[in-house]
């Protein structure tokens, strides 16, 4: 998540002072006003005037308190990391002013969300697809608090564009004052978790990598918690009955094995075929990479990911690495095919990520068929499909368009319109079939 505090305005656009009620109330009594002085009827005078009198008092009031808060600084903390589908609210704080009783403060967070990133650009018109969601969320500070929570969630991941700011209505619902700054924010969705089977990896599996441990702290240095692979006779026995865990020791000139793991997450697919169900199965894929990297690590071996992507290569070491890892594909979204005639050179295992979208899969499998390769593959649940495999329907991982309205995101008229994604046909022997599918 970034945030752009350069990027706030003390003067938004302008906006109509009179909500639709407020200016429902104003027409009605203007119009019993006007009929009631062309009749002389003195009790519809008296309660046309009584309702306009009450319209001037409340918007004296509230354009009076609005002026006050012009400079109001709220602060808007969306939470971090943010997952989608997790039902999270971003906190609102620093509403010290005082506020009328019949008043209350709001807070409003309005954007665009873009699932898995923007797209790549179109090559003639220079835009990216339109598969944007506009988002709105707001939240009422109760009367005499100072903080609040407005609802931020989105139901896959991506990039949402977006400000926050405050208005200042009354009870009754006539009159909406903008107030205070308003701010930009610019936020990563992560990936909803998935759950797969865990991977065990032997220790010849990937390349190796030798490379001597630092020593910043000398106990640290002779002395770690036992892996599996090490030998039986470097534990120290001594020292792992004080602590009820087995310690192994490591000499100075002792040099740890490191296994270096390539993946590679082939985000390819053509333009006109990157639909939401596209970017659907595009998440999940993420979701399965990000699943095999955290099984791996808990493993307690020492593994390093060698992770290709159609943007570029990122080196993978630990915890902290991954975090930024999983922060950078929120927008990593799809790139156009590209000409791969050459082939992966190495001789460990290659585990790759794909989609049904990705129509360069069976050529680059085939000319790279000289290294053992698992292929972790996520295609759409088709009917035909589930008769032929006998997948049962609880195993496909569902996005309904509707929950883009559940989660204050206004659903794209394009995405009702959009093709269906079709099944890619590949041989690997190696492959383990996930599915995902997209609903009304």
């Amino acid at each position: 998540m970034t945030s752009n505090d350069s990027a706030k305005r003390l003067h938004r656009k302008f906006q109509p002072v009179f909500t639709p009620v407020g200016t429902g109330v104003l027409i009605v009594s203007l119009f019993i006003l006007i009929r009631s002085l062309l009749n002389r009827n003195s009790y519809e005078i008296v309660l046309s005037f009584g309702l306009l009198f009450f319209l001037l008092i409340v918007g004296i009031i509230g354009l009076w308190k609005s002026h006050k808060l012009k400079y109001i600084e709220p602060i808007w903390k969306p939470p971090f990391p943010l997952t989608a589908a997790s039902d999270e609210k971003a906190q609102i704080s620093g509403l010290d002013e005082n506020i009328p009783f019949f008043f209350r403060m709001h807070f409003l967070v309005k954007g665009r969300f873009f699932p898995n990133g923007h797209g790549f650009l179109n090559s003639k018109t220079g835009k990216s697809k339109k598969n944007w969601s506009p988002f709105f969320a707001e939240t009422s500070i109760r009367f005499r608090e100072t903080s609040g929570q407005v609802p931020f969630d989105f139901p896959m991941s991506g990039i949402f564009h977006g400000e926050g700011y405050c208005q200042l209505r009354d009870i009754f619902g006539f009159f909406n004052f903008s107030c205070g700054s308003s701010q930009c924010r610019t936020v990563n969705v992560r990936c909803a978790p998935c759950w797969g089977k865990k991977i065990i990896i032997n220790a010849q599996t990937g390349a190796d990598d030798r490379r001597n441990k630092p020593a910043p702290d000398i106990e640290r240095y002779y002395m770690r918690e036992y892996t599996p692979g090490d030998r039986f006779r470097d534990i120290n026995w001594k020292s792992s009955e004080k602590i009820d865990a087995l310690i192994t020791r490591i000499s100075t000139d002792t040099q740890e094995k490191i296994n270096r793991i390539e993946v590679h997450l082939r985000n390819f697919c053509k333009e006109e075929n990157i639909t939401l169900e596209a970017l659907w199965l595009l998440d999940r894929a993420k979701a399965q990479l990000l699943y095999f990297i955290r099984n791996l690590m808990e493993q307690g071996s020492l593994f390093i990911f060698d992770v290709h992507t159609a943007q570029g290569e990122k080196e993978i070491e630990n915890q902290n690495d991954l975090d930024i890892f999983s922060e950078e594909l929120c927008g990593l979204s799809f790139f156009p095919p590209q000409n791969e005639t050459g082939f992966l050179k190495g001789t460990g295992e290659i585990y790759m990520f794909s989609t049904a979208c990705d129509i360069g899969l069976p050529s680059f499998l085939l000319s790279n068929n000289h290294r053992p390769c698992s292929l972790f593959m996520i295609q759409p649940a088709t009917e035909p499909l589930f008769k032929k495999t006998k997948k049962k329907s609880d195993e496909t991982e569902v996005i309904h368009i509707r929950d883009f309205d559940l989660k204050n995101c206004r659903s794209n008229i394009n995405w009702f319109f959009q093709k269906k994604i079709n099944p890619l046909s590949f041989q690997n022997n190696r492959t383990m079939l996930f599915y995902a599918e997209l609903k009304l």
